[in-house]
């Protein structure tokens, strides 16, 4: 007699489940998609603090993050920018002042660069130069008591966020922001020995990702939209708090007063309308998130101009930094 051995299989969770939300932009044919795994996780840059570089070893000791590279210019008008702040550095604020070269050149793949001084960008300052380790741009910008963002190139004062447009055959924009991985620096990414977003030693921050980056998400997205994704997860925490799931969009009432006439004796025909607690807390948290969302105050700034004829939309968005 044939004996067959049957195997029970237990599926288990994928170790890499994340958690997305996605919303309509209501000024724009656009939808937003937001990694709310990584912008609530509590990942810091450890520049200096532990960070291991992007090289094919472990080199904490060069104190280069993730600068050995260089940075990508988006466009003309980012190289610009950077050039015109260059000018501005003092030989205190940054260790390769007064080189007669060019900070930003062009590769050999047509591509804005910044120039390579030694084994790291141009703008790096090296361990023991007086104004400290690290880019030049970031430590000029505090310095005068600006964000950085206002100094470096776009790439830069981005990561570990990116932003990624796709445009649909009908016109209609999905427009992603989810955390830097390795793939995003093209094939180079696989020859790096540590990469902080998958590394638990750069988890260590006292803030949320969408708190500590609020000046980068804003730039990004947009004052409106940063501050929809906040009410959201406002909604969301007091939600969970109550241990009640977020209903679908489709049943989900706005404005609850509006689409239901209030019966004449409530308490009688509800009795969960005695005890306040017993009731189910969603539609009335879904509102309070839409007028908060509704209040929200308007955009400081429309996204920054295209950077290219294949380009079918006007964002930052950040290139790989390696040669493929």
């Amino acid at each position: 007699m044939e004996r067959r051995c049957i195997v029970s299989v237990v599926a288990r969770p994928p170790v890499d489940t994340r958690e997305w939300v996605s919303f309509e932009d209501e000024g724009e044919e656009r939808t937003w998609v937001f990694d709310v795994t990584f912008l609530t996780s509590n990942w810091k840059c450890i520049f200096g603090e532990g960070c291991q570089g992007v090289l094919t070893g472990p080199a904490p000791e060069l104190v280069q993050g993730c600068c050995s590279y260089g940075a990508h210019l988006i466009d003309k008008k980012d190289a610009r920018r950077v050039e015109k702040v260059a000018k501005t550095l003092t030989a205190e604020e940054w260790e390769n002042h007064g080189s007669k070269k060019p900070v930003i050149i062009t590769n050999k793949h047509g591509e804005l660069v910044t120039r390579i001084k030694g084994d790291a960008c141009v703008f790096l300052n090296s361990p023991g130069f007086a104004a400290g380790a690290g880019c030049a741009l970031h430590l000029a910008a505090l310095k005068r008591g600006l964000n950085p963002l206002v100094y470096k190139p776009e790439v830069c004062w981005q990561l570990p966020l990116r932003r990624e447009d796709q445009v649909e055959e009908d016109g209609h924009v999905v427009s992603t922001i989810r955390q830097w991985d390795r793939r995003h620096w093209g094939k180079g990414g696989l020859e790096f020995h540590w990469w902080c977003t998958e590394d638990p030693e750069a988890f260590v921050g006292t803030k949320p990702v969408y708190q500590e980056m609020q000046a980068e998400l804003t730039e990004m997205v947009g004052a409106t939209v940063f501050e929809q994704f906040q009410a959201y997860l406002r909604q969301r925490d007091q939600l969970r708090a109550q241990r009640v799931p977020l209903p679908h969009p489709a049943v989900r009432t706005r404005d609850p007063q509006a689409t239901s006439p209030a019966p004449e004796n409530p308490a009688a025909q509800n009795p969960a309308a005695q005890n306040p607690a017993a009731q189910n807390p969603a539609p009335q948290l879904a509102d309070l998130a839409s007028r908060a969302a509704n209040l929200a105050s308007q955009d400081a700034g429309s996204p920054r101009a295209g950077f290219g004829e294949d380009q079918h939309v006007t964002s930052p968005e950040q290139r790989t930094y390696l040669p493929e």
